[in-house]
């Protein structure tokens, strides 16, 4: 499933009125019908009492369709119009003239006090949100931030549903300004919305699902759009790699986890165990050897290979043992605990140049030992995926945070371009990008991850599938998703509080089982 933004959605509309001949009418005719299905179908209520509130544009045409077409079916739902009607045009100018010229009745929300909307707001069971769309831009202007205030006043009392996007948020990147509609539902046109995933939106859109309205989804592939996918179970299984039933433990991989420090023991361990749990053969842990008698006596599992430390941390002599021994190994998860150290960034620059083609995924802070040799990413063989948070990906870009996360899509896309690698950039709704510029959102997320350790898990998730033979854009894809869905999984039973980074573990076990 692609995901759509503003420019696209007009794209395609575009087409679809110019080259496949359905008039912008006939669109908003089925998109309010669409409504009324969801609706009927969904409503608790053997007759409930709807109100629709109405804006001036297209958003705001197919809330009259759907008022319309809810009279028709015996209803009567009270139709606020918000905007003087003489300023429709269009589509929606066409529709309001079919309502009117239908006797139905209007309560004009522009002439009246807004005290009279909170009483009509008092008397109904569903508001649907028809007010703004996609097209919003800026900050909301009075007086619908006012309504859109009373409206969020009743978002525990009452279904309040969007139409294609709540208002208030935009559809390209998902910030609020000045305000926005607080949906429980948001039933949205032929693709989610960009902004559906993005910085705001995740907090206002409640559930969503998507209708058809007769533009063709083969559209995308007729205009050469370069969308996102979402990820999705189905695309899950088919990344996942495939386990022979006469496997041995060579045939799963040889994960080296490369990481550790004095002050940061457990991050390697989780990102063993993870790699472990999730079906590789083998895993080795490297660190530093003042650690290793923490780790080694309560987690015989594993294979290790303590190596030379100084004050703590890695040392330069760890390259040496490291340079007999990595071409044994399929993927390398480095830098979980690694820390930050003096001639850090020399030992990472050494590091590069014994390795011997094998996949590796960085993270933690050997992302921050990189961040002035990214050069290092060009000329290596094998497949190289980052998996930064955005405070990582700022560090690397020398930007801000809040620019990391205005910008995440294009962001993330820009750098995978540009350095030919793979990235993660987590976050409550983390995009994926493949050094030919696609990208990826995932949909799921939660704040049961927002932990030490959980990053940890994921990099140990990605180093096991890639051992285990799927492609860097597999692995990334399959261990992203149950990262995420284990969290939300687990946080059921153990609260949004209680998930540690060893209760991820097992519940992306559980997850495993039920998509294969």
């Amino acid at each position: 499933m692609f995901v759509a933004g503003q420019k696209e959605m007009q794209a395609m509309d575009r087409y679809t009125m110019e080259h496949i001949g359905l008039p912008g009418t006939v669109l908003m005719e089925n998109a309010g019908a669409r409504i009324v299905e969801e609706i009927v179908a969904s409503t608790p209520h053997p007759n409930p009492r709807i109100m629709i509130l109405v804006g001036g544009g297209n958003n705001g045409g197919d809330g009259l369709v759907i008022a319309r077409r809810l009279f028709d079916l015996g209803l009567k739902p009270i139709v606020c119009l918000l905007v003087d009607p003489t300023r429709m045009k269009g589509d929606a100018k066409v529709h309001w003239n079919v309502y009117k010229n239908r006797g139905f009745p209007i309560f004009n929300v522009y002439k009246e006090d807004l005290d009279k909307l909170r009483d009509k707001i008092s008397q109904v069971d569903i508001i649907v949100d028809a007010i703004l769309g996609t097209g919003v831009r800026g900050p909301v202007r009075e007086p619908l931030a006012k309504i859109i205030e009373i409206v969020n006043q009743s978002a525990n009392k009452k279904t309040i549903i969007s139409v294609d996007i709540p208002s208030g948020v935009s559809s390209d990147d998902g910030s609020v300004e000045g305000g926005a509609i607080q949906a429980t539902e948001t039933i949205s046109f032929v693709f989610p919305k960009k902004g559906f995933f993005l910085q705001d939106g995740p907090q206002y859109i409640g559930k969503w699902k998507t209708v058809d309205i007769s533009v063709p989804p083969s559209i995308v592939a007729n205009l050469g759009l370069n969308m996102p996918r979402l990820l999705t179970e189905s695309l899950i299984q088919a990344s996942l790699p495939k386990r022979p039933g006469g496997g041995h433990k060579g045939t799963f991989g040889h994960v080296l986890v490369l990481g550790g420090s004095r002050s940061y023991v457990g991050a390697p361990l989780f990102a063993a165990k993870a790699a472990f749990c999730t079906g590789a053969g083998l895993v080795t842990l490297a660190v530093p050897e003042n650690i290793y008698p923490l780790i080694a006596g309560q987690n015989p599992e594993y294979l290790y290979l303590p190596l030379s430390e100084k004050a703590g941390h890695l040392a330069d002599q760890a390259i040496d043992l490291l340079s007999t021994r990595v071409a044994q190994f399929n993927t390398i998860a480095l830098g979980p605990g690694i820390g930050r150290f003096l001639h850090g960034e020399m030992w990472m620059e050494s590091l590069f140049s014994i390795l011997t083609g094998q996949s590796v995924v960085i993270d933690a802070d050997a992302l921050y030992l990189m961040r002035n040799q990214l050069d290092l990413l060009h000329t290596y063989e094998g497949d190289i995926i980052l998996t930064p948070h955005p405070g990582e990906m700022a560090t690397m870009l020398k930007s801000s945070i809040q620019d990391v996360e205005k910008n995440r899509l294009e962001i993330a896309e820009n750098f995978a371009k540009e350095h030919r690698i793979y990235l993660v950039l987590k976050g409550h709704r983390s995009i994926i990008a493949t050094p030919d510029g696609r990208t990826f959102i995932n949909p799921h997320g939660h704040d049961a991850l927002s932990k030490g350790g959980s990053g940890d898990v994921l990099t140990g998730m990605i180093a096991s599938f890639l051992a285990q033979g799927a492609s860097a854009e597999e692995a990334i894809i399959a261990a992203t998703y149950l990262h995420a869905k284990a969290g939300e999984q687990q946080a059921e039973s153990l609260s949004r509080y209680g998930v540690t980074p060893l209760d991820l573990i097992e519940g992306i076990r559980r997850q495993l089982n039920e998509v294969m």
